[in-house]
């Protein structure tokens, strides 16, 4: 077995048994325990020791969250042995918390083979010492702007998750169940992994494709009001789409400085970015209600069946039925 095949979803039988968390100051607690309750819970449902799990710190002692609580035991991973993935649990403050020492440790723990990940900002921890270069990789959003200049080896998505070879990256808050649910689905069965998901009373299990809900502010940036205020008119218009010429007089500009704004700033055309904007919502339809295909169709504002199936198939590559059967 090697460390690149404990991630690959068509090994499943190699999947990992012992996650162990690195736990850096001021850590999310919400993206921590996110993580550590899919395991904990996969085993209860599953009647078996599926996972096992150790907390770890580089000395030892017990790392205090940002919400002021720490977590026991906490030892060193001298004490608990090298585990089959290492995850970097990040937080606020994550620069003055990844010192000597982190980078050591993960460069040691990488030279090995061994497949790392992080949960929200730990994914710093891992640029830092150069062991997410020419890796794809998601951080939360409110970082991924800076980190993206820091860091331009590193290949960013605004994916919840990102699962390359041997690294595992994820968001923040409680985007770490969908990713350590996709890991049990792949080891130890779909059916299990709903189950587990039923337990904490989620609507769906999100995937890899499905991309963290960025704000338009976050995106394009303040200084940028009219381009903000044309987003948002888009978003509140899904069933009975504005023109580009209505648009335009909506926010008192020219058509074509609005078009030369979303090239500029989103890199795309504004019908383009209005329509992938309408395809999302679709999705998001299809995956978590039983409205009908007919029905999502036009509150998305499609004109006709055939041309919001050829819209859907051209964007995510498969037909708006497929989604309802994968939902299902």
């Amino acid at each position: 077995m090697t460390p690149a095949t404990v991630m690959q979803p068509e090994a499943a039988q190699f999947a990992p048994v012992h996650f162990g968390f690195l736990t850096l100051p001021n850590f999310s607690m919400i993206a921590f325990t996110s993580a550590v309750e899919v395991l904990r819970m996969t085993n209860y449902v599953g009647r078996a020791s599926h996972y096992r799990w150790s907390v770890i710190s580089t000395d030892g002692v017990p790392v205090r969250a940002s919400n002021g609580v720490t977590v026991t035991p906490t030892r060193t991973l001298e004490e608990v042995g090298v585990p089959d993935v290492l995850i970097v649990c990040g937080g606020t403050q994550i620069r003055s918390a990844v010192d000597t020492r982190v980078k050591a440790l993960l460069a040691d723990l990488g030279a090995r083979g061994v497949p790392l990940g992080a949960l929200c900002t730990g994914a710093y921890a891992l640029m830092s010492a150069g062991l997410l270069d020419d890796y794809r990789c998601t951080v939360h959003w409110e970082d991924m702007s800076a980190l993206h200049a820091e860091f331009p080896r590193v290949k960013f998505s605004d994916e919840l998750f990102v699962i390359d070879r041997d690294r595992l990256t994820c968001t923040g808050g409680t985007a770490p169940l969908d990713l350590m649910l996709h890991l049990v689905g792949e080891r130890c069965g779909r059916n299990l992994a709903a189950q587990v998901s039923a337990q904490f009373i989620l609507e769906r299990i999100r995937s890899a494709s499905d991309h963290q809900p960025i704000p338009v502010d976050a995106r394009i940036g303040f200084s940028r009001a009219e381009l903000i205020e044309v987003v948002r008119l888009m978003e509140a218009n899904i069933e009975e789409p504005l023109s580009l010429e209505e648009l335009a007089r909506l926010v008192r500009l020219s058509q074509r400085h609005l078009q030369r704004m979303f090239k500029v700033y989103l890199d795309v055309s504004p019908t383009h970015y209005y329509l992938s904007l309408r395809l999302r919502r679709a999705r998001d339809l299809l995956r978590t209600t039983d409205t009908s295909i007919a029905r999502v169709t036009s509150v998305c504002g499609f004109q006709s069946p055939c041309h919001f199936s050829k819209a859907y198939r051209a964007q995510f590559g498969y037909a708006p039925s497929r989604e309802r059967r994968q939902a299902h």
